[in-house]
């Protein structure tokens, strides 16, 4: 193939890049531990999440659009309607009819404080080094977690959300679960 300028070559190669398999994933996983009042380990689980539409919306946004970057996020706790817990795609703060948060926890959602990005692909940032950790104050069922850009309410973003693999738990008055976040961008 013969381009006649520059520019026909550097559309030529936008054109053809994804012909070459290049694909970018995005993806995160919860790490919940239930540590009981006499400090032992009760339960863990570890679960993928789903990144919602808002979620995705924001990132893509904040990155080359040059929206308002959201800096601060919060770690919720989630609770089934009473006949199974369900994410959707289109679920936002406001708006999520498949689960409930749970509230059964000392204070409001609770901060989240990333480390630094790894620079090798995949690139991951986590919150392993602090995780957030929630005191619960009564005896319930959590069935998953959720990351959002607020504290309380419903005006934020909602980033992700994921169910236990292994089915909700039980938790009683004075157990800490202690969440982490872990996201990836991979490049293939």
């Amino acid at each position: 193939m013969e381009f006649s300028s520059a520019k026909d070559q550097v559309s030529a190669s936008l054109i053809t890049r994804p012909a070459l398999g290049e694909t970018v994933g995005a993806g995160g996983v919860y790490t919940v531990e239930c540590v009981g009042p006499d400090g032992q380990v009760k339960w863990t689980d570890q679960f993928h999440n789903l990144v919602v539409n808002q979620g995705l919306a924001n990132m893509n946004g904040a990155y080359f659009a040059g929206t308002a970057q959201t800096t601060t996020w919060y770690l919720g706790l989630v609770t089934g309607p009473g006949s199974g817990t369900t994410f959707a795609a289109a679920d936002t703060l406001a708006s999520h009819a498949g689960w409930t948060e749970s509230t059964a926890y000392t204070g409001n959602r609770k901060a989240v404080t990333f480390g630094a990005a790894t620079t090798a692909n995949p690139s991951v940032i986590t919150n392993s080094a602090a995780p957030s950790s929630f005191t619960m104050n009564a005896t319930v069922t959590i069935a998953g977690a959720f990351l959002a850009s607020v504290d309380t309410g419903t005006s934020g973003i909602l980033f992700s959300e994921g169910d236990f693999t292994g089915g909700d738990k039980s938790v009683a008055s004075g157990d800490t679960l202690n969440v982490t976040y872990t996201f990836s961008l991979t490049a293939t």
